[in-house]
Parts: C-alpha cells; structure tokens; sequence
C-alpha cells in the first residue's frame, strides 16, 4: 500500500487540481473498491465522503463536477457500510475530466487518506450499472463472551422459521420487515484455537450472506432475529466486517463488482 497523507513523497497524478468550473466534459470513469479498518470503521458515510473529497484535492485528480451555482464533485457510492462496520468491499465511482491511469489514481488516493481508510483496487468503468451489481453481501461477525453452542441452537432457528419479523427505525419511520427472506446462507464458524496459556473467553463466529433488498436486512437485523427466535442476546458488542458484495451466482457465491470491467486484467490492490 502506498504512504499515507503526511509523507513528503505523497503522489498526485496531474500537476495542479482542476478548477471547479464544471464545464469541463467526462472524458472516463473509474470505479473503486475501498475498505474501512481499525477505528476508522467508526467514520460516517458523510464524513467518509468529506474525507474522500479533500484526498481529491490533495491528490490533484481531475475530478469532473457537476453544473449550477453549487459544484459538487461527480461520485457516486454504491451500498456504503453502516457507521461501526468494518469492511473490505466499499464502491464508487467517480467521473474524471481528464484520462487517468487507475494505478496511479489508487496509489495517489491512497496516499491521501488516512490509514484505516485504504484504496485497494480501481479499474476504468466499462459500461453498466455499478449499484445495479450489488445484489448481496458476506458478513463475519464476531460474538464475544458467545458460546459457539448456543449460537448454533439460535441459527437452527432462524433457518427453521419461515419468517421472522423483527422492528428498526428508518427514515420513513419505524418498520417491521422479515428479517429471514433475505438470508441466503448463515452458518456458524468453528473458533480458532485459543493460544496456550491465554484465557478462555468464548467468541463465537457468525458468517451471512444477505442479499439486497428493500428496505435493506442488515446485520443488526438478523441479530434482532436471533433474538426473536431464540433469545439470543450478547453481552458485548459484535465485531462485524463486510468481507465482499457484489453480483450473486447461481451456486451462491459473490463476484466481485469490478470484475466486469477488467476485461481479464489482473487485479490491481495492496
């Protein structure tokens, strides 16, 4: 991964930032797989998308923008995380005035954000939809002071049910919706080992795959079902990762949404 902002070799790919006339037209595309780590998992989707902006800036990108009295810069986020999520596979895409090397762009956005808030894979948009390529997500979530047992009795339920109404507040006010419809698979992870020596502390392991949906069945949802259906409730706050979305195949695996534009490229990331 390239250095991060601060170092005095931070890369830009032009010479000086663009103006932000807007009448510059887009001359090309590029679509990015980003990931939030550490405590960066902890940033808003408003103030990642701040954060994303001066990096823009910082990085002197070509960033094309919108018309009117107030200029924005065209990017377009497809299905971001919830706030206190981590993830490997966050999306977006921005338009450019300029062509650019997608390489290039990473490494400069890279450099330009914080740790925790890495640029891991950019390929030049060839067509389609990119939210219309998000039709699931897997998620690891961890259970702390979780029995392994209990949490399995407590899966066996869910997938047992034919329904499971659970309530969350949206902004179209509070909603019940069917929490299990959208689960393609949920199944329990064996714990890793604990190291000789350390306490015991159980820890149990969850992995989901939930397909997209309105309104949208989060992990937090399918916790509420677990405790619908088997009064599951942990002690501590779960540790959730969003380790991949994208189009789903018939065998229920995720492809990776960029993967249509690579044309056969190899992947480009840390």
């Amino acid at each position: 991964m390239g250095e991060h902002a601060g170092t005095p070799e931070e890369p830009t790919i032009a010479r000086k930032p663009q103006p932000e006339g807007g009448q510059a037209p887009v001359v090309q595309r590029v679509r990015i797989r980003y990931a939030k780590r550490g405590p960066l998992r902890f940033t808003s989707h408003r103030d990642f998308a701040r954060a994303f902006e001066r990096a823009l800036r910082r990085a002197a990108v070509p960033v094309a923008f919108s018309q009117g009295f107030h200029p924005h810069p065209k990017i377009s986020y497809a299905s971001a995380a919830p706030t206190g999520v981590a993830s490997e596979a966050e999306y977006l895409e921005i338009a450019l005035q300029a062509a650019v090397d997608p390489e290039a762009l990473r490494a400069a956005l890279d450099a330009a954000l914080s740790p925790g808030l890495d640029v891991l894979d950019a390929v030049i948009a060839e067509g389609g939809n990119l939210p219309d390529r998000i039709e699931a997500s897997h998620w690891h979530i961890e259970l702390p002071e979780v029995d392994t047992a209990v949490l399995r009795a407590a899966v066996d339920a869910f997938v047992a049910a034919e329904e499971v109404l659970v309530e969350r507040m949206t902004k179209q006010g509070r909603r019940t919706f069917d929490a299990r419809a959208a689960v393609i698979s949920i199944d329990v992870q064996m714990p890793t080992p604990t190291p000789s020596g350390a306490p015991a502390v159980p820890c149990a392991i969850l992995e989901l795959v939930v397909r997209q949906v309105t309104p949208s069945v989060r992990p937090d949802d399918v916790l509420s079902g677990l405790r619908v259906v088997a009064d599951l409730e942990p002690p501590v706050s779960p540790r959730v990762t969003r380790l991949a979305q994208g189009t789903l195949t018939a065998q229920g695996a995720i492809v990776d949404p960029l993967d249509a534009d690579r044309d056969g490229a190899a992947i480009v990331g840390h």
